[in-house]
């Protein structure tokens, strides 16, 4: 019985045997998914390699993957593990690389959904270089423009709400930033400064922990330029205008905190000076109530070791910030305090257009075919309205205070003045003398003669008189003077050419 059980076994696994060589299959280990192709063990051993922080081994896998397989299917991700080698390495210089690894990424792949994953790390980068706000804000800067990217491109991305997280807590240290220049400006009483830096926070942070005083403070400076404007000099309609404009400006900035912020500190504070200004009082609605209380309270406030460890890292604080509510994705107009100046200027202007101060241009117009008026005749020194000039003096006291003639007077006849002009003019006619002609003098307090301006003269001028003989001996002299200033000036030009020819340079 036991042979004949041995032999049936036997001839089942001979059987066996005969039908797996007849039917023999051709299997390509390519086609098995846990077969080792060559880019899928490169890949494997980058990734290896990264888990024990062999970066340098890590990148030359990858680098050797990309080149050599670039139709493989592990292309795109090696490209992004390129940048996750430099991200997870560390340091200033190798985020960078990092940023621009996976802004290449974005770049070849746009549509596939690391796509989105590569712009948070991005965004990441910068978030973990933020420092506090009183210090440089770049890094700031560009972690919420990176957010709002993620946002915007990959709407339906399951990491758009950490992406909004990240945002809010980055806005609130740019809104600290912007609240302490201005909360500067103010207490410097410089408030065109300050009301441009707390309406940049009011309008482009609302969920900023400290909105409320951003906007009372904003409502104090508006306040300050209304008494600033008081005591200054303008026109009372000017005035008016003015006042007018910065209540009305300040009326908002408290409205505002008793219907977008009713549960913070400042909402009492607010309705006071509202009643103080005499305006209307609004009453916020039940959903900006519920809206505040759950941003309220969702902020957290530092323990006593953060803030003591706060001190020793330039990372800023970021527990108050709000943890509910959509941040803002788009900047609003940024207000300069030239611009607050500027739209003060304008209102001024307004006010002063029709009175007294009004800056408007007249235009004369001409009609066709018309006769256009005269032109005015220019100003002169000499005109009987102009200040007469007061005459040169010189050491003997003649012609001081000499009046000059009038306008209309006739002509005098050529006089030798040689205190006044230097020059000698001769007479026409021989043996004819001529003297100065002068107004009609008045009797002056002291006794002296005085001329018609007023001015005093000299109790006795010298006389001047030219005649024809004594001025062609005055001309045979000055004849004689010029020869011998000609003979001296060839003298020391011969004498000056023969210096030049001495001392002449022989060039090389």
């Amino acid at each position: 019985m036991f042979h004949r059980v041995l032999t049936i076994s036997t001839a089942v696994v001979l059987l066996a045997f005969a039908v797996a060589c007849t039917n023999k299959k051709v299997q390509n280990p390519l086609a098995n998914l846990g077969s080792k192709q060559p880019d899928k063990v490169l890949f494997d051993r980058a990734m290896d390699a990264m888990k024990h922080n062999k970066f340098d081994v890590a990148r030359l896998s990858l680098q050797t993957l990309i080149n050599t397989y670039p139709d493989s299917e592990f292309v795109a991700r090696a490209k992004l593990a390129v940048g996750d080698s430099w991200y997870a390495e560390g340091g200033t210089a190798a985020l960078q690389q990092a940023e621009i690894e996976y802004k290449d990424f974005i770049t070849f792949f746009p549509n596939m959904p690391e796509a989105a994953e590569a712009q948070l790390k991005i965004a990441n980068i910068h978030f973990q270089q933020m420092e506090k706000p009183d210090r440089d804000f770049t890094h700031a800067m560009r972690a919420e423009d990176e957010y709002r990217q993620l946002i915007l491109q990959y709407p339906d991305s399951k990491l758009v709400p950490m992406a909004k997280e990240r945002l809010r807590e980055v806005q609130e240290v740019l809104a600290e930033r912007e609240f302490r220049i201005g909360r500067f400006y103010y207490l410097r009483q410089s408030f065109p400064a300050a009301i441009a830096r707390l309406q940049d926070v009011s309008q482009s942070y609302p969920l900023y922990s400290q909105s409320d005083e951003a906007l009372f403070m904003l409502g104090q400076c508006y306040e300050g330029e209304i008494n600033a404007i008081r005591l200054g000099r303008l026109n009372e309609t000017a005035k008016g205008k003015l006042i007018a404009d910065f209540t009305r400006d300040a009326a908002q900035a408290y409205d505002k905190i008793l219907t977008r912020y009713p549960v913070m500190g400042r909402a009492a504070d607010a309705r006071k000076r509202l009643e103080a200004l005499r305006q209307s009082i609004p009453t916020a609605t039940p959903q900006a109530i519920a809206q505040n209380k759950a941003e309220e309270a969702s902020r957290r406030e530092a323990g006593m070791f953060g803030r003591m460890m706060g001190n020793f890292t330039r990372h800023p604080e970021m527990a108050e910030a709000a943890r509910v509510g959509e941040p803002s994705l788009v900047d609003s107009k940024p207000t300069s305090a030239t611009d607050v100046v500027r739209e003060a200027g304008r209102a001024l202007m307004d006010g002063n257009a029709g009175g007294k101060g009004t800056n408007a241009v007249s235009v004369e117009s001409v009609q066709p075919g018309a006769t256009p008026p005269p032109n005015q005749p220019v100003p002169r020194s000499d005109s009987p309205n102009a200040t007469p000039a007061p005459a040169p003096s010189d050491s003997t006291g003649a012609g001081a205070g000499t009046a000059a003639a009038p306008a209309n007077a006739p002509a005098p006849a050529a006089t030798t003045d040689s205190n006044t002009s230097g020059i000698e003019d001769l007479t026409t006619s021989a043996g004819s003398s001529a003297q100065s002609t002068t107004a009609p003098a008045q009797p002056a307090a002291n006794g002296q003669p005085a001329t018609s301006d007023g001015l005093t003269t000299p109790a006795q001028a010298p006389s001047q008189i030219n005649d024809a003989a004594g001025s062609a001996d005055k001309s045979a002299q000055s004849a004689d003077a010029q020869k011998l200033q000609n003979s001296t000036d060839q003298g020391s030009s011969s004498s000056n050419k023969k210096k030049k020819k001495k001392h002449k340079l022989v060039p090389f």
